[in-house]
């Protein structure tokens, strides 16, 4: 199986808000339960890694009810 980058799944958060729980199982209806994804500087993530990864980095921000992607904090290569 193919990694999917980071950046569809921030993509993915736009205009939403998440618990942690939630985006975890959006993440898995989207791309299934075992995809692993990639970023700039990290590969082979899991759902769980990959959170922990996007979390770390300040792509979450705030919102009513949990956190949605910081749209700001996302790179564009």
């Amino acid at each position: 199986m193919e990694q999917k980058h980071a950046h569809e799944v921030l993509h993915m958060m736009e205009g939403n808000n998440y618990t942690e729980a939630s985006l975890k199982e959006a993440i898995k209806e989207k791309f299934g339960e075992n995809q692993t994804f990639y970023a700039c500087s990290a590969e082979n993530m899991s759902i769980d890694d990959l959170f922990i990864f996007l979390k770390n980095k300040g792509k979450f921000m705030p919102a009513d009810s949990g956190f949605t992607v910081d749209i700001s904090k996302v790179c564009n290569h």
